[in-house]
């Protein structure tokens, strides 16, 4: 299939935040999670769990609790302000102090008219929601300390609220505490301490649950205001709460990393009077689990390690399938590298910075699988912060590493670089007016052009020069798409660009005349990756559900080798991995091969082999290696897996035709993570 040399580069120092909270919205089955660092992130899981839309965050909003009002996302942080969301163009629409110095929780009632949060004076307060915006209502009564879980009854008219040592639930009419449950403060060595109630959940028959920091779960009379039962799980704190949809379990996490599951059963079998037991407990997490939903055949959770957990609840699935395995998401479904193939450069992005490095050079040739002695090692030429408290979206670096490019969601920037002797950077003053900011950036193979893809599915072209950056024309989409631009490919020739909206729209642009040119047949799932042949100028795409077309953009329809794909369909094997395709680059020594990546392995896939059926032996390196020549030939087919490079961030091909492969070891990650809580094991 074709040896190359590989630059294998691991000092790219990403390192994802933690995972604060999450909201599940059951009608289009999106998860939403903020994260430590502001960060919102949108996973379809209708779509293979792809990380769908991701919002920027900004060094000055935080993201403690986070709602769905039917298709609106609101969020409430320590600054006292409560956001709702620019779903479209990704950023914020709105602000809205709350008066109430920093907000802990937010909740909605079942009707979705309003929005309750508490807040660290005490005070609860009750926002209506309106179509284009959500104005201030009234106060419920004022407590003494601060409000740290909320929860409606189904009925919205009444609230359970989770304080310091204690449980009030309120009648929203009125607006006044009806009841006061205090919570125990847990073991004689606690008693000094407050206990803090993290979550409460308020159920249709009028059982409040709550978890607390000393280690508590306990179920709550909210009509009579009295204590039912008590589940000690930890020897920590319990921090989330889930209940689901029926009401018939609910799972909780704690500080140790363990996700612990109750279900409402029969005391004895086939008797009516029931109780909450203790069913299942898990550890899918090494540190706090701050995060939990239920979402019918499994619990999502998230916490300090950073990793969002999918785990079924085999008692609750009816069939077998790819949703119903375990699924852990480490790194974003979007690319952070960006490679200049020709200076042999490549371009890190983190939030608050850009990085630039150049590629080390190796001595003499070797056999396959050698390790090369480094004559010269990789050097970093570059660091450039960022401007404002705004994180960087999104960046790039043109092929011939003499321009930069990176944006926030409300400035774009641009510059010159020289990477001769001396290292320069030199800002470009002014820039088109158009290019506020941007949600996707890629230059052109010959350096000239920058294009940029901006609000409503638009995409600017800007001429480049060493005088002046020249706006030269906008596209927009026919089909009058508002869903932002996520994926940009360009032809090597200069001729064609094609862009993916999060609409699964493609749309594919002739640069040379400036106007569309066609739209690619819609498809159900996403596209994750997709490239333009440098010679043959087909677009190969990759969905979401791991399904690969090609289009001839030339004919305007899908090439004999896409039809012979979806006729013959892909191998089980292939469809059912769990991480989506990010890159795909074109083999220049062979025009037939391709090669696209995931989080774990890269493939080579040989368009003028036969594909392999699900009875064929689909990783089959190893045998085609004791077969003969002859023997080969009757065995191969047209996927080749390598497995060897693991947590790939980027994979991409230089001028030179040597591959380079960008990971991120796990064990580096966690290697930086706070110590988890110490647990005692037999015989330490």
């Amino acid at each position: 299939m074709g040896e190359f040399k590989v630059h294998r580069v691991r000092f790219f120092g990403y390192m994802p935040s933690g995972i604060r909270c999450m909201s599940f919205n059951e009608r289009a089955e999106r998860l939403a999670l903020g994260r430590l660092d502001g960060t919102l992130e949108i996973f379809n899981f209708k779509d293979s769990f792809y990380q769908e839309k991701v919002i920027p965050g900004n060094d000055s909003r935080s993201v403690e609790a986070v709602c769905w009002v039917a298709e609106r996302l609101f969020t409430a942080g320590l600054n006292g302000e409560i956001t709702e969301y620019d779903l479209e163009n990704l950023c914020p629409k709105y602000s809205l102090d709350a008066f109430g110095g920093p907000i802990w929780t937010v909740a909605c009632n079942a009707q979705g008219t309003h929005l309750a949060v508490g807040c660290e004076d005490g005070s609860i307060k009750l926002f209506e929601i309106l179509p284009e915006k959500i104005r201030f209502e009234r106060n419920l009564d004022r407590q003494k300390g601060r409000v740290l879980s909320l929860s409606w009854h189904e009925s919205g008219t009444r609230i359970a609220a989770g304080m310091l040592d204690m449980i009030r639930i309120f009648d929203v009419q009125s607006g006044h505490a009806t009841h006061r449950m205090l919570v125990d403060r847990g073991v004689s060595g606690m008693r000094n301490h407050e206990c803090v109630v993290w979550c409460v959940a308020f159920l249709s028959d009028l059982t409040v649950i709550s978890t607390d920091s000393s280690g508590k779960v306990q179920v709550w009379n909210a009509a009579m205001g009295i204590l039912s039962s008590t589940h000690l799980v930890s020897k920590s704190d319990v921090l989330s709460l889930a209940v689901s949809k029926d009401e018939s379990s609910f799972v909780v996490g704690t500080s140790e990393g363990t996700v612990v599951q109750f279900q409402f059963l029969a005391n004895i079998l086939g008797g009516d009077e029931k109780a909450w037991v203790r069913t299942k407990t898990f550890k899918p997490h090494t540190h706090d689990v701050r995060a939990l939903a239920e979402i019918g055949t499994a619990v999502v959770s998230g916490g300090l390690d950073t990793q969002l957990v999918v785990r079924p609840l085999l008692d609750k699935v009816d069939i077998m399938s790819y949703d119903n395995v375990l699924h852990k998401i480490h790194f974003p479904h979007r690319s952070l590298v960006s490679c200049a193939q020709k200076a042999g450069m490549l371009l890190f992005q983190f939030p608050a910075q850009l990085e630039v490095w150049r590629l080390g050079e190796s001595e003499g040739r070797g056999k396959p699988g050698d390790t090369l002695f480094v004559k010269k090692n990789p050097e970093k030429l570059l660091q450039l912060k960022r401007k404002g408290e705004d994180h960087i979206s999104c960046s790039a670096i043109s092929p011939c590493g003499g321009w930069l490019a990176y944006s926030t969601v409300s400035s774009l920037r641009v510059y010159r670089l020289q990477c001769d002797e001396h290292v320069s950077i030199s800002k470009v003053p002014k820039l088109p007016k158009v290019l506020r900011s941007a949600h996707q950036l890629s230059f052109s193979d010959d350096s000239s052009k920058l294009f940029a893809a901006s609000t409503h599915s638009m995409v600017h072209v800007i001429s480049l020069s060493q005088s002046e950056c020249k706006h030269l024309h906008t596209f927009k989409p026919k089909s009058g798409s508002t869903e932002p631009v996520h994926l940009l490919a360009a032809s090597k020739d200069g001729k064609w660009l094609a862009a993916a909206n999060r609409g699964c729209e493609i749309h594919i642009y002739n640069l040379h005349k400036l106007k569309p040119h066609c739209t690619v047949p819609i498809y159900g799932s996403c596209p994750t990756a997709m490239g333009i042949h440098p010679t043959s100028n087909n677009l190969l795409m990759v969905h979401a559900d791991r399904q690969i077309f090609e289009y001839s953009i030339v004919e305007k329809q899908y090439t004999d080798w896409s039809r012979r794909v979806q006729r013959e369909g892909l191998h089980k094997l292939w469809l059912e991995r769990d991480t989506p395709v990010t890159h795909v680059t074109f083999n220049p020594r062979n025009a037939a091969q391709f090669m696209l990546h995931d989080t774990y392995m890269f493939c080579i896939i040989d368009q003028s082999l036969p594909l392999p059926d699900n009875k064929c032996q689909f990783y089959n390196q190893i045998t085609l290696k004791s077969l003969s020549e002859q023997e080969r030939l009757s065995h191969a087919h047209a996927f080749k897996m390598c497995t060897k490079y693991q947590h790939l961030l980027f994979l991409g091909l230089l001028d030179d035709e040597s591959l380079v492969v960008v990971q991120r070891p796990l064990t580096d990650i966690a290697s930086q993570l706070p110590a988890p809580v110490r647990l005692k094991k037999f015989a330490t």
